[in-house]
């Protein structure tokens, strides 16, 4: 199974642009996961333009499924995150001033400073996963800080998909299988959408967890947030079936 962690960010988004509590994004969230999803994803910022520290803290006593906070580690972050307790706590290298995020960590360049931060986390019993690029280096740099997952950026599989999908994820399939190989778990986040999201879970192996706010968010302006996460969760079971078939495995070079 392929967890579907919901980002309810845009809910968020959409609540400040007017004011008041309208989206409810306490009720959206809890919404999602009757709805089939297996976790909610926030990722609050300074500014809190979208997802707010007390909204931190709301969901985090209302939640039945898995809670994934993703930010930057300044200290403010730190201390909330280990004030809440999340399942999982994901590590982005966003400035205060982007508006979604648009890299993966330089692993190496910063060790030290993951290194000590992850080791803060993972004392309190906390999942800890870095924002990573399909880099190896970069990836072999997470397992040295200490890292129990990576989350892969896959903005550029989604940019790719449509003019040559093969090529396109074939960087993801090479990086699971490096990152297996190193005792690390495999997320996936950025960009992935109804159109792209089973091909990718078809070719990428050891995949633990997809985060998707956007276009998830998109759909359900269209087809409703009932019907839309059912169909999020029947393209990663389709995907993970075409992956388990022996064809596929024997294409990939997956091994038991």
């Amino acid at each position: 199974m392929i967890k579907l962690s919901v980002n309810i960010n845009k809910i968020a988004t959409l609540r400040n642009a007017r004011g008041g509590n309208t989206p409810n994004v306490l009720q959206v969230a809890l919404d999602c996961e009757r709805f089939g999803a297996n976790g909610i994803t926030v990722h609050p910022r300074p500014d809190e333009r979208h997802i707010r520290r007390e909204d931190v803290y709301e969901l985090h006593q209302k939640l039945q499924t898995e809670f994934n906070i993703e930010g930057y580690p300044s200290e403010d972050f730190i201390a909330m995150v280990l004030e809440v307790k999340p399942a999982q706590v994901t590590l982005v290298p966003d400035p205060p001033h982007v508006l979604t995020s648009n890299a993966g960590w330089d692993t190496e360049t910063h060790r030290e400073f993951l290194t000590e931060v992850i080791s803060r986390f993972k004392a309190a019993g906390i999942r800890t996963s870095i924002f990573v690029e399909t880099n190896e280096d970069h990836i072999r740099g997470a397992a040295l800080v200490g890292a129990d997952r990576i989350e892969l950026y896959t903005e550029d599989y989604a940019k790719g998909f449509s003019s040559d999908a093969e090529n396109a994820v074939a960087p993801y399939t090479y990086a699971a299988q490096i990152a297996q190989q190193l005792g690390l778990g495999v997320n996936a986040g950025h960009d992935l959408s109804l159109e792209n999201l089973r091909f990718f879970a078809s070719r990428v192996p050891h995949l633990l967890e997809v985060s998707i706010g956007h276009a998830l968010i998109a759909d359900a302006l269209y087809y409703g947030l009932e019907n839309v996460i059912p169909m999020y969760n029947h393209q990663l079971e389709l995907g993970l079936q075409e992956l388990e078939t022996p064809d596929m495995e024997e294409f990939l070079g997956i091994e038991e």
